[in-house]
């Protein structure tokens, strides 16, 4: 797995926090300690007052950072995205053959994720759980147009912008890359959530079959 070295910093936008959690030791505890609670209770039942009871401090001082739950749950999925960017970009680095790259970048939005302990304070494995389980909630809201003209979505619209290129490199005529880029990355995320949940509907549960290997061939045959 590509891992990201110590000196990158992931730049998050600014309108989702109040203060960058990144900067003090207890904002990288709420971050470390929000992903966790997320991950066991659900972003339904996750509030404040459970994260401070969990990090031993008031609730008062979370807000201190966000303005709300929905503003975290904003910066976590930012996070996560310009995590899966930055592997991408790290992925395809000197790589010739368009195909390759193209697989390569494949790899890196369809495959298990594992956690990166060069990155402290979040635990990416169950970062992963939780945009598989919650990535849409963040979206499917009356705000979603004002937010993303605040530029909330930029980073996830990114990987897809980045894929659909990749895309076009091996082949240039094919008409519909950025809507075969968007059902890859959230195929990808609903196939993962039915392998955990309703395993009847999704042939990934199955041990021999791989959700990878499964897009890497669905894309040979759409666009070679």
């Amino acid at each position: 797995m590509e891992t990201i070295p110590r000196n990158i910093h992931l730049v998050i936008n600014e309108k989702l926090f109040v203060k960058d959690p990144e900067t003090t030791n207890l904002g990288k505890r709420i971050l470390e300690h929000s992903i966790l609670l997320i991950d066991e209770v659900g972003f339904e039942a996750f509030t404040f007052k459970k994260l401070g009871q969990i990090i031993g401090s008031n609730e008062s001082s979370v807000y201190r950072y966000f303005e709300n739950k929905h503003k975290l749950m904003l910066y976590l999925s930012s996070w996560y995205w310009s995590w899966v960017e930055y592997r991408m970009i790290f992925a395809v680095h000197n790589i010739e053959d368009p195909l390759d790259k193209l697989h390569r970048a494949i790899r890196v939005v369809t495959g298990d994720v594992l956690d990166d302990d060069r990155t402290i304070y979040i635990n990416e494995s169950v970062l992963n759980r939780i945009i598989i389980a919650e990535f849409t909630k963040t979206f499917l809201t009356k705000e979603v147009d004002e937010e993303n003209k605040e530029g909330f979505f930029k980073v996830y619209k990114n990987v897809i912008c980045k894929l659909s290129e990749l895309m076009l490199d091996v082949n240039p005529e094919y008409p519909y890359v950025k809507s075969l880029a968007s059902s890859i990355v959230e195929g990808a995320l609903h196939q993962h959530y039915l392998k955990a949940h309703f395993q009847t509907i999704t042939d990934f549960a199955e041990k021999d079959k791989d959700l990878t290997e499964f897009y890497i061939q669905s894309i040979n045959k759409i666009l070679l």
